[in-house]
């Protein structure tokens, strides 16, 4: 098959990635954006919900703090802290109780130790160390001949397979998460029924960001190996 000069097919999986997680963060924005108008019933705030859902889980070693922006809610377990963002912190809405819950899941998995959770701890470091050298090793092994060009490309998708594996270990992690979240929520009279299934919609949506970071990658992971199959081979 011909293709013009300098075009590389396999490109499309990247633009596949990149749509995918596009859709995704239209899809979260948007319920989110709709949920965020919606008071619960009992006009709590996201800060309030998270020290309530600790405290029922005899959890009293985790601090809730609030950190700036939208959506940058997330448990640091290495700080122990829930740190919750501007838009759930002090907001009163159903969004907020569910994204606020969500995080108080991952706490409550890790004082569970829970098995996905400590496997992804594990692999941060490989996957912070993978994603950054694995492109500069398989550029480097593309420009030099011999058996040590094999070694470096090889040695750079191994990297970058690292990076996918800590995608595809976050997924039930997150999930679980969710699914925590949303029977606490339901379970101690935080939320009302509606208001649970509001809520899920809200996390569930952002659950599709998770898939979505793990498409990406997992395509992008393929288009490494199809590029450089053939220089592989020929250094065999």
């Amino acid at each position: 098959m011909y293709y013009p000069m300098y075009f590389d097919p396999t490109y499309f999986l990247v633009l596949i990635g990149v749509v995918v997680c596009m859709l995704a963060s239209a899809r979260v924005n948007s319920t989110y954006a709709k949920y965020d108008r919606v008071r619960n019933h009992a006009g709590i705030t996201g800060a309030a919900a998270a020290e309530q859902i600790l405290r029922q889980a005899g959890i009293y070693d985790v601090r809730i703090e609030r950190v700036s922006g939208k959506l940058s809610d997330h448990y640091d377990p290495s700080k122990k802290v829930v740190r919750l963002s501007d838009s759930t912190y002090g907001s009163t809405s159903v969004a907020a109780l569910g994204v606020a819950a969500h995080e108080c899941g991952h706490v409550i998995q890790h004082a569970n130790n829970y098995a996905p959770l400590t496997i992804r701890g594990a692999l941060v470091p490989v996957a912070n160390f993978g994603s950054g050298m694995a492109w500069p090793l398989i550029i480097i092994g593309l420009f030099i001949q011999g058996n040590m060009s094999s070694f470096l490309i090889n040695m750079g998708i191994a990297l970058f397979s690292a990076a996918v594996l800590f995608q595809i270990v976050t997924l039930p992690v997150e999930f679980n998460a969710s699914s925590r979240a949303l029977k606490i929520l339901g379970n101690s009279g935080l939320l009302y029924d509606e208001e649970v299934r509001q809520a899920r919609k809200v996390l569930t949506a952002a659950a599709l960001t998770y898939v979505a970071s793990a498409a990406s990658a997992i395509l992008q992971l393929l288009r490494l190996i199809i590029l450089t199959g053939g220089r592989r081979g020929n250094d065999e």
